[in-house]
């Protein structure tokens, strides 16, 4: 499906800067030691949970998914977060699951595996998720014969109110482009065109309007599996077009309490937290990826974020990361049978943007707003960690961002998909050798496609040395050599 770019499309390349030796790098502040909860980080840098789908299609880890996360953990980056993992017990394809301790086995075998391969040195964090109802857009054919449901409001538009159903079916999707605007409802157009999508406001569901009631505990019994399988923490996903930041986007206007203004927008977050907090002690780190931006019309901006941070910061989160944009709302339309993919509209290019770009650049396109959003927090009186991610690839970058004041600490994930190796080969002094991002999102569009994730700079290399683990269509290489 299309993917929004700049309109400007002005071409960049990564930061040609030179890279510090191993004593200034003994001076920097990115690679000095800093404290998450109860956990002592070697260094201010970090991995972002990135989804390689590599799981198996009951939600389980497999050698795949080990090799992927051992290789990250090879390269010594302070932390590394796991793949958005589901807290419920849904099919939802080769995604990490933690709904049920019939999981427990292969994540237990995932920890262990990063402490071996980073002999304890990076600290294992994993983000757990919650997710609505998405399907694929339908051929129009069967949307009107099958998943549409006949109202009266139909009836009327046709003048067909006496008529059978199976002649007011025929007789919509007959209708031209114009017509089909004024007898559809927005909503019944999206799901035509885009597919049908669940949304937090959908309080008529049942299982939509008690998601308040249902999902604390449901969250609190996932970051208690994590804790038994050996993590070293918890993020909780509250980004992107997902149920946790659609209760605090400022497009949530659910009438029930926990939608409208502020407060109640981020009540449900706060109370997830709480749950959680409750159910793993206070020793076991916790924070959550969150938005800086929404990067929509009327969505969301960086002042309900620093309203937000700094409620999370007094609720005792252990730190804070962020991201920006990939929501729904502005998605391309994708082909039929293809559900929406979150990453394709301007919100999405926010996210993860490419070196087609404009004045501002695909670079750091967060640190702006993380700055504003960390003296909030700094402020309020909190010292929680802020992490900050987003085109940061040269040391100068991360260093810049943190003595700012921007962040505390900075995630790399195209970059450390493109070289695992960064956080060691920087550390000691060897910066020139490292293989950089060229940003151009070929792995963003293996994700598109729910094809096990890889980057062009690697994947098609030595695909004959021993070992070597393959993709599902045996032409690319699964692990950087």
């Amino acid at each position: 499906m299309a993917v929004w770019r700049p309109p400007e499309r002005i071409k960049y390349a990564p930061l040609a800067a030179p890279w510090p030796s191993a004593s200034q790098i003994e001076q920097s502040l990115l690679f000095q030691p800093i404290m998450v909860g109860s956990q002592r980080l070697g260094s201010r840098t970090w991995v972002p949970a990135m989804v390689p789908w590599r799981a198996s299609e009951d939600g389980e880890v497999t050698p795949a998914v080990l090799k992927w996360y051992e290789r990250f953990a090879q390269g010594r980056p302070a932390a590394l977060v796991v793949e958005a993992t589901g807290v419920r017990d849904v099919a939802s394809g080769p995604l990490l699951r933690i709904s049920d301790d019939r999981f427990l086995p292969g994540l237990q075998q995932l920890t262990e595996c990063v402490r071996r391969a980073s002999n304890g040195e990076t600290k294992l964090f994993i983000q757990i998720i919650d997710f609505l109802s998405i399907r694929r857009r339908p051929p129009p054919e069967k949307y009107f014969e099958r998943f549409l449901r006949v109202t009266p409001r139909h009836r009327d538009f046709l003048q067909m109110q006496d008529s059978d159903e199976a002649a007011v079916r025929a007789k919509l999707a007959a209708l031209s482009a114009s017509q089909m605007e004024q007898a559809l409802t927005a909503r019944e157009l999206e799901a035509l065109r885009q597919g049908f999508r669940e949304r937090v406001t959908d309080i008529h569901v049942p299982a939509v309007r008690d998601l308040p009631a249902t999902l604390p505990a449901v969250f609190a019994a996932a970051a208690a599996r994590a804790r038994s399988a050996g993590f070293d923490g918890v993020e909780l996903h509250f980004a992107h077009a997902y149920t946790m930041a659609s209760f605090l986007s400022a497009l949530n206007t659910r009438t029930d309490g926990y939608g409208g203004t502020r407060e109640q927008r981020v009540r449900l977050p706060l109370e997830v937290y709480a749950a959680v907090r409750a159910a793993v002690g206070s020793a076991f780190p916790v924070g959550c990826r969150m938005l800086a931006e929404d990067c929509i019309e009327s969505g969301s901006t960086v002042e309900d974020t620093e309203y937000f941070a700094e409620r999370f910061a007094n609720a005792g989160m252990d730190f804070i990361s962020l991201s920006r944009g990939g929501k729904f709302e502005d998605a391309s339309q994708p082909k039929i049978g293809e559900a929406a993919y979150p990453y394709t509209g301007r919100s999405g290019y926010e996210c993860m943007p490419s070196y087609y770009s404009d004045a501002k650049g695909p670079f750091g396109r967060n640190v702006d707003a993380s700055m504003r959003i960390r003296s909030k927090v700094r402020q309020a009186g909190f010292t929680t960690p802020i992490v900050l991610t987003g085109g940061i690839h040269h040391f100068n970058q991360a260093e810049q961002a943190l003595q700012s004041g921007a962040a505390d600490i900075v995630g790399l994930a195209r970059q450390a998909l493109a070289d695992p190796d960064w956080f060691a080969k920087v550390r000691s002094g060897r910066g020139g050798q490292v293989r950089l991002c060229l940003y151009t999102n070929y792995c963003e569009a293996l994700d598109q496609r729910h094809r096990e994730v890889t980057c062009e700079l690697w994947d098609r290399s030595n695909l004959d040395e021993p070992g070597v683990m393959l993709s599902a269509d045996g032409k690319r290489r699964l692990v950087p050599p």
